[in-house]
């Protein structure tokens, strides 16, 4: 898929740059520096797919020919956006609020090559467990997850707190690498993705 077009993953996520190996052998990390304030008057949904498109075109302004990825995460609860932690009172505040509760995680991800993009949201349902106070302070203490939406990693000890997933799990981590292989098909196709 897009032999010969360099690739760039549009963000620093360890774990988007791990779950980009499914598909991509050979990648380049640029972080995208795009403003990432959300706009006025726009559904808490429709955001990361917003994010994910300035950020894309703001590595791609010096790399129009490259085929550029962009990506952005949040979990949303009753129309509240949760996103990255400011610290570890936070966090504990974010997971307090989750616990017992379903939440969605919405990612958006859009793809940038030669001034045409691609843009699309995915959906998961979470359902957490009730959580005990120690078990939220003994998730955070450690290593505090401050850069993760909604303070905690399906991917690491914060699974322990997941009931249930009704969805994409690799959306959860925060990049839905099945859908993103399909959808990077179609817009090879539309553009036509070989040099």
């Amino acid at each position: 898929m897009f032999d010969g077009r360099k690739i760039i993953l549009a963000s620093q996520s360890a774990r988007r740059r791990e779950l980009m190996k499914y598909v991509f052998d050979s990648f380049e990390i640029i972080p995208s520096n795009a403003d990432e304030t959300p706009p006025e008057g726009i559904g808490a949904e429709e955001i990361p797919e917003i994010l994910a498109v300035r950020k894309a075109l703001d590595v791609a302004k010096d790399s129009p020919e490259a085929l550029v990825i962009g990506c952005d995460t949040v979990v949303l609860l009753d129309g509240v956006i949760y996103g990255k932690p400011k610290d570890e009172d936070d966090a504990f505040k974010m997971l307090r609020t989750l616990s017992g509760r379903t939440h969605t995680v919405v990612s958006g991800v859009c793809f940038c090559c030669l001034k045409k993009t691609m843009s699309f949201t995915q959906k998961t349902a979470v359902s957490f467990y009730e959580l005990s106070d120690s078990e939220i302070f003994d998730y955070i203490r450690p290593c505090p997850p401050l850069d993760k939406a909604g303070s905690y990693g399906i991917q690491d000890r914060g699974g322990l707190f997941v009931r249930e997933i009704n969805g994409d799990h690799y959306n959860v981590i925060g990049f839905p690498i099945a859908r993103i292989k399909r959808e990077l098909e179609r817009f090879e196709n539309m553009i036509g993705g070989r040099n």
